[in-house]
């Protein structure tokens, strides 16, 4: 069986390794399909387009986008659009001029705690595309204020935590209508972040569906067959797209590996072949072609 892997991150936004070698990787890993979903960026995607060619490997463009439904944090994933559509590129400058913002913001909460912290700093860890909290915990540990990701975050950049700043919002309805104005599907990334009971999800997925929600990722390394099969069931009902991935950022999260969502459970190819039939019913001929190359 084929495989795909649709949630991976690059060094274009808080990942470590270049969209290319995440194309090798997935070589490596007998992997068919795939896409790059940067925090807010599409910068990466020609990359992976052109190396996917080269080592026969398909490429999606995707996008990890946060948004806010009401109150409810939440990231949403989008696949298949126009990546230098000039709306979207200007939309997503807008979002990372909010970003910047927020890490000026955490940096001076830094320094007024006594943290060396400067914006020189960072740019050792986020050389191209964006910058975020994830490249700030890597400059705790160097300074040795922390000794992982998830002690930065839970000591300082988590809300509630000594240095966070919170971000201005984007709501889920404006994330999904940026994404399908420029030919693309949104799809709900890692559901159960927004509700391991489950309980709520439903609900959520309805008022999502309304407001243009297409998918749900229901593959996901941390969630068992029973929990996969529930989301998939919710999916069926609702009529909304199933995909999945393994949201692998390279080195900066040990123990993770490009499309090891435990194993048994990695995701078909299948998958993205619905994924693509249903950009190619809603899109031009033109583009319904090259989807179909």
């Amino acid at each position: 069986m084929d495989y795909i892997d649709l949630h991976l991150h690059s060094s274009c936004s808080d990942g470590t390794m270049t969209p290319a070698e995440l194309v090798l990787e997935a070589v490596k890993a007998g992997i068919k399909g795939i896409a790059i979903t940067d925090h807010d960026t599409a910068e990466g995607i020609d990359e992976a387009l052109q190396e996917g060619k080269r080592q026969g490997v398909e490429v999606l463009s995707g996008i990890e986008v946060s948004a806010y439904l009401d109150d409810i944090p939440m990231h949403i994933l989008g696949y298949g659009f126009r990546h230098g559509d000039a709306a979207l590129q200007q939309n997503l400058q807008k979002i990372q001029t909010a970003r910047n913002e927020r890490n000026n913001g955490i940096l001076a909460k830094l320094n007024t705690l006594g943290i060396d912290a400067t914006r020189e700093d960072l740019r050792r860890y986020s050389r191209t595309g964006q910058t975020g909290r994830p490249h700030i915990a890597r400059l705790l540990i160097e300074k040795k204020l922390v000794k992982t990701i998830d002690e930065a975050f839970y000591r300082y950049l988590r809300k509630g935590g000594l240095a966070y700043v919170e971000r201005k919002r984007l709501m889920a309805s404006d994330a999904i209508a940026m994404i399908t104005a420029a030919g693309g599907i949104a799809v709900l990334a890692h559901p159960l972040t927004i509700d391991h009971t489950m309980l709520t999800l439903p609900a959520i997925l309805r008022e999502m569906k309304g407001i243009g929600l297409e998918g749900v990722e229901a593959y996901y390394p941390i969630y068992s067959a029973t929990v996969r099969q529930k989301i998939m069931t919710l999916c069926q009902q609702m009529n909304l797209l199933i995909t999945g991935g393994s949201d692998f950022h390279g080195a900066i999260r040990n123990g993770t590996s490009l499309a090891e969502i435990n194993k048994k459970q990695r995701a078909p190819y299948e998958l993205l072949v619905a994924l693509k039939n249903h950009l190619s019913a809603s899109v031009p001929t033109e583009t319904a072609e090259i989807l179909a190359s």
